[in-house]
This record gives structure tokens, C-alpha cells and sequence, in this order.
């Protein structure tokens, strides 16, 4: 069994089924025909989460029957993607989505029909020009993560050559302005907040640069700022998609699937012709096209307004979803898991997420309307978090935690704040603000060493509890002071917001000495 096999009528269908592979329902050749002369969605990134979402969707979408037109995928980073991952099996590739019961789904995704690198001096940048020039391009979009939209001085130099990934966007882009001011929507499909104003602004900065310089004319940066040709949407994107994993290795070649190597290049771009990732999934984005869309809907994602993705965003970022991260990933390193979903083993860990976010969180939610709060939360919580394909650890969770908390916590205490709601409701809330005191120490609850994940401010924040000794009572409590009265860390003065003598009383306890973190865990779940 193998993907070329789909396309070279070797397909031995009925042997596919019986092993519970769920082949493409569209004329794939047909499609593919179709998408090259009339294309119309290009996407910026070829990575793993690209082939397991939104060109998953788009494969359910035309398994419909009510659209005709793949995606063109473009990789502005690592070109050995293009090479080993797609070329050598026709762009096919195979969806394994991982239950939280332990059970697969696995999907032929065929969606995808031409797979470029997106490099001037390659012979593909001719056929992307070509592509951008033609009417029938309504969507652009990315999925490159957050540094991709990076770009610094000597790229905005380089003129009409950049090498960084929105220079050469907007060098594309430069094609369709000369094409005859031809609309397009430019949609980031990344997980950072605002991501379509990230995508603008960058777009923009090139096309100013060039502009001044006198390489291009005025009209063009006119023509991406006029939301009549081209429009920057935003979205909320939210699928975890890990590296392939051994495990599922082992089950496709006991099925007979030889496409199963792991792939590995030469920038750490780790792929396979699998993609393995969780059930749940998420796209939401703001409804803003100026030349028509591909029906995504029909695979599953959400067309709304800008306010909308933004409280959907919101809802994730500081009730449902990241402040659990945060919460289990600061108690998980102090209490020595290197595993989430065996953290959802713990009663006490997951009581704690559990009572976060439905009793502490939830009365200040941004409810979007689109999604039901309540439901993600479960979602959450009873089949994503416990997924035992899914090998993220807390320490990975636990980076640039100095940079999370304002969102994460700062957020609900400052709307308990504003709404005048009593501060006594929170417990839980105040206990992970407590544990990041102690998780600074880098001493684990049996109190052998652990290596606190890279963050900014890490140095910088153990300093002020550096003074602190664990197992002794009487010494100077006051340093902490310094540390919770930080807005900057916390979004908030702690003690301006009526926590901070809570908080310093937990830290008391935490620091009581070996077992104690798992004690003090232990008392206020039960208690709250």
C-alpha cells in the first residue's frame, strides 16, 4: 500500500477500506486539472499542521462534491519539504488523526495539487507569478508560525529580492498589482493573536520601503491598503500536530503502509509522508474576501466577524484553554512529569485545571457565540489534555511563562477587578501564581534539581527569590514583594488587586519543605 498507488490506477481500493483508510471521493486528476488553469488559494507553508488542517478541510470539502479546486501549497523555508515530502508521492499524503481513547482515523488527504518553493531564483517562482496573476486567486495564506512574519533592515534592503518569507508575499503580490490591480485576501492561519494585522504590517513595510526607494509605484502600496482589492483577515487556528510519532510508525506498517520513513532535513524540519495529530480542531475567520473564497465551511471551519475571532481568541487565551497549560505545566516540572497527558492521570492536577477554569475562569468568560465555552473547556479537558498520542511535556509549555502570565491570569483578575466581583473567589488562580515563586528555585518537590524552561526573564526573576531557603520558616518574606507587585509579569499589582498577601501566605507553605508543593497542591483543590 502506497500513495503513488492512488494515482497510478495500482489502487487496490477495497483492500485500503477493509484496513480503515478513508480514500478520496473527488476525481483527483480532474481537480487537479481544474486548479491549474483556474487556481484559487495558494498557501505559504508546508509543514506538518498545514497538511493536517487546512488542507484536511479543504480535502472534506471537495469530498462533497460541491467544489472542484485544490490547494497550491508554496514553501518559503525549508525547500527539502517540497523534495521529500511531497514530490515523491505525487502531493498525496495520509491524515492519522489520534483519539483520545487510543484509537486512529486515517485519511488520504488529496487536496493538494502543486507543491512550489517560493525563491526567486528557482525555476517555481515563475509559476507562482503566474498563478498570482491570474483572476481566478482569491485566497493567499500562511501557515509559516509567528517568526515567519519576521523581517528585519537588510531584507527590506534587498529590494525585490528578499528572502524572508513576506518579502517575497509581497513581491508576489507586486505581480497581481501589475496584473491589473487584480483582489485578493491575504489570510494568516497561524496561532498568535491579531495575526492578520501581523501579516499587513509586514506586507506593508516592505511595500513602503519599495515605494520610497523608488522601486515600485505609489499605486501599489495604495492598492494594499484598499480593503476593496485586498484584505488582511484575522483568524483563530487551534490543532495540536506533534512530530510523527513511533507509535504510529509501528501501526501503519503492520497495516502494510510502506509510505512510513521519517524525514528529517537539514534544518530540523522533522515530516512524513503521515501526519499525525489530535481530533480536535478549530478554525475561525473573520468573513472579509474581495474576490470570492474556497467553501472551507464545508470542511468544518467558522466564517464570522473580526470582533468575534477576537472573543473566540480571547476565550482560548485566558479561560479555556492556555491558563490550564500554564497552571499543570508550572505544578507538572515542580512534581517531575515530562508528560501532560500523564498529568491528567494525577486527581490533583487535574481537579486543579478542572476548577481553574469552570469556578475561577469561567465567570469572566468572553463568550464568542460561535463556540460554546463551556463545551471547548470539556473539550479541554476530557479528551485533548489526556490524549496519550499526544507527547507534549509540560516543560515545553512552561517557556517564556514570565511573558504569559499577563494574558493569562492578568486578564480574568483584572475583570474581576473591573466588575467588582469578590477577590475571595479566587484560590486556585493565586495557588499558580504561588507555585511560580517556588518553580524559580528550580528544586523539585522531593527537592532534587530540574532546569526551568528558557524565558526572557528568567535570571532576572530568580534573583528576587534567590534569598529564599526551602524548609525554613522565619526569614525575610518580604522579597516577594518585589516579585508580585510587577504588572509588567503579571498584568496586574498583585497586591493593588487584593492577592498579594494570599499569595505570599501560599508561597509560605510551598516553601515548608520536601512534599510540600504536592501538600499545599493537595489542600486548596480539595478545600476549593
Amino acid at each position: 500500500m502506497r500513495l503513488k498507488d492512488i494515482l497510478s490506477g495500482q489502487l487496490n481500493a477495497a483492500e485500503w477500506e477493509q484496513k480503515g483508510y478513508e480514500l478520496p471521493k473527488f476525481d483527483v486528476k480532474a481537480v487537479r486539472e481544474k486548479t491549474a488553469k483556474e487556481p484559487t488559494w495558494v498557501h505559504f507553508g508546508g509543514g506538518n499542521i498545514f497538511r493536517a488542517f487546512p488542507a484536511a478541510i479543504l480535502n472534506d470539502a471537495l469530498n462533497t462534491g460541491h467544489y472542484d479546486r485544490g490547494v497550491i501549497v508554496a514553501e518559503t523555508f525549508d525547500y527539502e519539504v517540497i523534495d521529500k515530502a511531497y514530490k515523491p508521492y505525487d502531493n498525496l499524503s495520509l491524515l492519522v488523526s489520534l483519539q483520545s481513547d487510543g484509537k486512529v482515523k486515517k485519511k488520504v488527504i488529496a487536496s493538494v495539487t502543486e507543491a512550489l518553493k517560493a525563491d526567486p531564483e528557482l525555476a517555481d517562482w515563475q509559476r507562482l507569478v503566474e498563478i498570482f496573476r491570474n483572476p481566478s486567486l482569491q485566497m493567499i495564506s500562511f501557515t509559516i508560525t509567528e517568526k515567519g512574519y519576521s523581517y528585519n533592515e537588510q531584507d527590506l534592503q534587498r529590494g525585490l529580492q528578499p528572502v524572508f518569507a513576506l518579502g517575497k508575499v509581497t513581491a508576489l503580490l507586486y505581480e497581481r498589482w501589475k496584473a491589473g490591480r487584480l483582489p485578493l485576501t491575504v489570510q494568516s492561519m497561524d496561532n498568535c493573536s491579531h495575526n492578520g494585522g501581523r501579516v499587513k504590517a509586514g506586507v506593508l513595510a516592505y511595500a513602503e520601503r519599495w515605494v520610497n526607494n523608488g522601486l515600485v509605484p505609489d499605486g501599489f502600496a495604495e492598492y494594499l491598503r484598499d480593503k476593496t482589492k485586498v484584505t488582511f483577515p484575522w483568524s483563530m487556528i487551534d490543532k495540536i500536530t506533534p512530530r510523527p510519532h513511533e507509535k504510529v510508525k509501528e501501526l501503519l506498517a503492520e497495516d502494510g503502509f510502506e509510505d512510513n520513513d521519517y524525514i528529517e532535513t537539514e534544518k530540523h524540519t522533522f515530516t512524513a509522508p503521515f501526519v499525525n495529530a489530535e481530533e480536535t480542531q478549530y478554525l475561525v475567520i473573520e468573513d472579509s474576501y474581495t474576490n470570492g473564497r474556497p467553501p472551507l465551511d464545508l470542511g468544518g471551519a467558522l466564517y464570522t466577524t473580526r470582533e468575534t475571532v477576537d472573543k473566540v481568541e480571547t476565550m482560548k487565551v485566558t479561560t479555556c484553554l492556555n491558563p490550564l497549560h500554564t497552571a499543570m505545566s508550572i505544578y507538572g516540572c515542580m512534581l517531575g512529569y515530562t508528560l501532560i497527558s500523564a498529568e491528567m492521570k494525577d486527581e490533583d492536577l487535574r481537579a486543579f485545571i478542572q476548577k481553574i477554569g469552570y469556578m475561577e475562569a469561567m465567570p469572566v468568560v468572553t463568550d464568542p457565540g460561535v463556540l460554546n465555552p463551556y463545551e471547548f473547556i470539556g473539550a479541554v479537558i476530557n479528551r485533548r489534555l489526556p490524549n496519550p498520542f499526544m507527547p507534549d511535556a509540560p516543560q515545553r509549555i512552561a517557556s517564556d511563562t514570565s511573558q504569559k502570565l499577563p494574558i493569562r491570569f492578568g486578564e480574568t483578575i483584572k475583570k474581576y477587578m473591573k466588575r467588582g466581583l469578590d477577590m475571595q473567589n479566587l484560590v486556585l488562580i493565586p495557588l499558580t501564581l504561588a507555585g511560580y515563586a517556588r518553580y524559580l528555585k528550580g528544586l523539585k518537590d522531593d527537592l532534587t534539581p530540574f532546569e526551568p524552561s528558557p524565558d526572557p526573564l528568567l535570571e532576572e526573576l530568580q534573583q528576587i527569590v534567590a534569598p529564599l531557603e526551602i524548609g525554613k520558616a522565619e526569614q525575610d518574606w518580604s522579597v516577594l514583594h518585589k516579585l508580585y507587585s510587577r504588572q509588567d509579569i503579571f498584568g496586574v499589582n498583585l497586591y493593588e488587586a487584593s492577592l498579594g498577601e494570599q499569595i505570599e501566605g501560599m508561597v509560605k507553605e510551598l516553601f515548608a519543605g520536601k512534599g510540600a508543593v504536592r501538600q499545599t497542591l493537595h489542600k486548596y483543590v480539595v478545600a476549593r
